[in-house]
């Protein structure tokens, strides 16, 4: 099953401080599991956007976390920016990105807010997809007034009412927390100090004024120019390209131009190549010709097809490849990772002075043989992919019959020489835990046994591949039978190698193995 990512982006009602920020993320990131992908602060708007992901449960408590921190060190009271905000931690969304549903996104931001509510007194509102009232859809409406307004209505008013927490605000405001899809922070700046003109442009480009759908816009003096400041939730249906030229059109009536413009946080990729394609009128284009993500889909279907990432969902899936041969290379790579672990944690280790070279030369020889088995992975599923194409030739005629005889008795025997050769490399692997085990450091004992256990289950695993397409040649097959004998001697030796690390572990490690 793939591994769950939510993202999370809250906007935190301080971007002058940095010391101030730098503890919010220092919150953010006690939280084992997230990883911080940006930062972003601006000191007009006065106002940070931290972005990061990770599966469900650690995205959640990081985000309340982060929420904690910015309650004890923002006082709303003292606080002013060019940017709406009502609290402390002004918005947290929270976003799926892969294998989460919107479902699960919107539970996170109800037991966070809940959450906050309780334990940190913090009126929440939920808000976009979350949202208990079909006006709170809009962020906009949630935070209209902003803390002052709200500040001033809550516990007066019932449209102020809450969603968790008490009817009242403290220093830290309220939060209005939610789950989204992706959406896109993008300024747009222009050559003009008249805020006027940029103000007038985000009404013109923001749908609730009858603009752009999925575009929310307003206008700001942000470094001494005037800047349209937008977010656009949906730019698959909006793209940035048709954004950027409505504004450059509506500039133009003013006698001004856009300069620049910038990005809050992050972007899917897919916005940019999009807008891209549409600039550059790529009418025929597609995604794979990219150059990167030519690359990066090479070099994935690479990793997969070698033990990687997707290794074990393919393996549990439906098809026949990859299968136990591959399964059991991949075994044997585990094996030989265990036995380098175990050479580096015995080199450079005063006690172990005199087998440093030896040591040394195990780490070149484990690493080379992991190279091997997985490489070994996608061969043995090629070999058995041949046999498959072997039975599927014609067999009409006679001619086509003795052709596709021979071509099946041929992949068959390739089928039976792949696993062979992962027998043989483990092996070897086996000879070198068993040194590891005998010489290495005494503290690592239990994982050159556990790499023993492994190489051990790979040249079982193998072995039966070798045995079940040797069956298939028949009794009287010499070449079949060779393959069988080789089989066999492999499997004495790695007896032996076996009983030989099991003792030098029992000795070493303290214990007696049943």
């Amino acid at each position: 099953m793939a591994q769950k990512i939510v993202e999370c982006i809250p906007n935190f009602s301080e971007g002058r401080d940095e010391q101030v920020v730098a503890q919010i993320v220092a919150a953010i990131q006690s939280v084992s599991g997230v990883t911080l992908l940006d930062q972003s602060s601006d000191a007009d708007h006065n106002r940070s956007v931290i972005t990061f992901v990770g599966p469900p449960q650690a995205v959640e408590e990081a985000a309340f976390a982060g929420i904690a921190k910015a309650a004890e060190l923002i006082d709303m009271d003292k606080h002013e920016g060019e940017h709406p905000r009502m609290g402390a931690t002004d918005v947290v969304p929270f976003v799926p990105i892969a294998g989460v549903t919107m479902k699960e996104c919107i539970a996170i931001s109800q037991r966070v807010g809940e959450r906050v509510g309780k334990e940190l007194d913090i009126p929440v509102y939920l808000y976009e997809e979350s949202a208990t009232r079909a006006e709170r859809q809009n962020l906009a409406n949630v935070r209209r007034g902003e803390y002052e307004g709200i500040k001033a209505e809550i516990g007066k008013e019932e449209h102020r009412k809450p969603d968790f927490g008490p009817a009242k605000l403290g220093k830290a405001g309220a939060v209005a927390i939610g789950a989204r899809a992706p959406l896109v922070a993008y300024n747009v700046y222009l050559t003009t100090d008249d805020v006027s003109i940029a103000k007038a442009i985000g009404k013109a480009v923001r749908a609730s004024s009858g603009g752009l759908a999925y575009v929310k816009g307003a206008g700001f003096l942000v470094d001494g120019k005037a800047q349209v400041s937008m977010n656009l939730t949906d730019y698959h249906r909006t793209p940035i390209a048709r954004v950027v030229e409505m504004i450059r059109r509506e500039a133009q009536r003013y006698g001004v131009a856009i300069e620049k413009s910038e990005l809050i946080g992050l972007i899917p990729q897919q916005a940019l190549q999009d807008a891209a394609v549409w600039f550059l009128q790529l009418d025929d284009f597609e995604g794979e010709q990219v150059l990167e993500r030519r690359m990066q889909s090479a070099q994935q279907d690479a990793e997969d097809a070698q033990g990687g990432p997707g290794f074990l969902d393919a393996l549990a899936s439906a098809q026949p490849t990859p299968g136990g041969g591959s399964a059991a290379a991949q075994s044997g790579a585990l094996a030989a990772a265990l036995v380098a672990m175990v050479g580096r944690l015995t080199v450079g280790k005063k006690a172990y002075a005199e087998v440093e070279e030896q040591m040394q030369a195990l780490v070149t020889r484990a690493e080379a043989l992991r190279a091997e088995f997985s490489r070994a992975v996608a061969a043995d599923a090629a070999a058995f992919d041949a046999v498959m194409a072997a039975f599927k030739l014609p067999k009409a005629s006679d001619e086509e019959k003795k052709a596709r005889k021979a071509a099946i008795e041929q992949a068959t025997i390739g089928a039976a020489e792949s696993p062979l050769a992962v027998s043989a490399l483990a092996v070897e692997c086996l000879e070198l835990a068993q040194q590891a085990a005998e010489l290495g450091n005494v503290n690592a004992v239990s994982d050159a046994g556990s790499a023993a256990a492994l190489a051990n289950a790979c040249l079982q695993g193998s072995g039966l591949n070798v045995r079940i397409n040797v069956a298939s040649l028949g009794d009287e097959h010499k070449a079949g039978a060779k393959l069988l004998k080789q089989q066999r001697a492999l499997e004495a030796q790695a007896a032996q190698l076996q009983a030989a690390v099991n003792a030098q572990v029992a000795a070493r490690g303290g214990f007696t193995l049943d």
